[in-house]
Parts: C-alpha cells; structure tokens; sequence
C-alpha cells in the first residue's frame, strides 16, 4: 500500500511540474486562438484538467497537451461562433438534392439525425484544420471564426494584409474540397 501512494504521490509531482513548466506558454498559444482571455483561461484550465485525469502514460506530454488544447479551442468555436458556412462551403446551389450545410451547424437542437451529421461536420473540419500548414491555419481561425480583421491580425504577426489573405484564400480551397467529399457523400448515402 505504501508502494500505490508513494506511485501516486510522485504521479501528481511529475503532473504538478509539467503544468508548472509549460502553463505560461499553453495560455499564450490559446490566448492567440481565442477571443477573449476568460475564453483562454478556462480552455487551459480544461486541457490540464483532462492532462490530470489521463490514466494512460503520455510518450511526448507537449504535443499531447498543445493537441488537447488545439481540440479544446475546436470546442470553444463551436459554442460562440460558427464559421460563414458560405465561405467554406460553397451552400449556393439550386437543385433538389442539395444538402443546405447550415443546417448541420446550429450550435443547439435537432433530431439525432442531424446531430450526428453536426458532429461529423466538425470532425472533418477539424480534420481538415490539421492537415492545413500553421500559418494558413491560424489565419482562417483568427479571421473567419474569431472574426478578427486581417489588419490586426497583421499588426499581431507582422506578416502583410496581402499576405494573410493569400493563406486564408488557400485554407478556404483545401476546406472546400475536403467539406466537398463528405458532402458528395452524404449526397449519394
């Protein structure tokens, strides 16, 4: 029984340290993503809470942390704001079989039917942000789900306006195609 505690005491040594060495640099990479700053402490405080709770032992704790914390963002977004389906999507279309993708992204609500599709909507978008470089990532996140115009974004990174568009518009078409065959999909299904 000593044995178990003293395994436990020095589990919750090695956890306490991690938090303690990696916490300052995890709120900055979330505060980056995030609106605002009681977002970003509380996606944090979840991401430690998970880290905490993990029976299973973690090879690389760093990048599990910063992939928890990436999904927890992930999360945060679909609560607050949505990302302009239209812009992604591409949802003008005419004929009958057309699948209107607004209807998967309220925040709330439906049948079991749509929630499912809701979720596989977000797995694949969420797929589809990680496959992305980080540049062109983070500049569709900041500006089409943050809502954060181009030029601070630019004041933020110091890249150029004409620039941060570039990667957005590259985003936008690597979204577009990945959304497009789980949509031809779910068309023929």
């Amino acid at each position: 029984m000593t044995i178990a505690m003293e395994m436990a005491a020095e589990r919750n040594k090695n956890i306490t340290q991690t938090i303690r060495a990696i916490s300052s640099r995890l709120l900055n990479f979330i505060r980056q993503r995030v609106a605002n700053a009681e977002d970003a402490e509380d996606i944090l405080q979840d991401v430690f809470y998970q880290f905490a709770g993990n029976p299973e032992p973690i090879e690389q704790t760093t990048s599990w942390l910063y992939k928890v914390a990436r999904n927890k963002i992930i999360d945060n977004y679909r609560k607050h704001k949505l990302p302009l389906a239209d812009d992604v999507l591409n949802t003008v279309e005419t004929d009958e079989d057309s699948i209107d993708w607004r209807e998967l992204l309220p925040a709330e609500g439906g049948s079991p039917e749509t929630e499912y599709l809701r979720n596989l909507f977000w797995e694949e978008l969420q797929q589809a942000l990680d496959e992305l470089p980080p540049a062109q990532r983070d500049v569709f996140i900041q500006n089409e789900i943050e809502g954060i115009p181009f030029k601070d974004i630019a004041e933020r990174t110091g890249e150029s306006v004409a620039t941060l568009i570039s990667r957005k518009r590259y985003a936008v078409l690597h979204l577009r195609d990945r959304l497009a065959t789980l949509r031809n999909e779910l068309l023929n299904y």
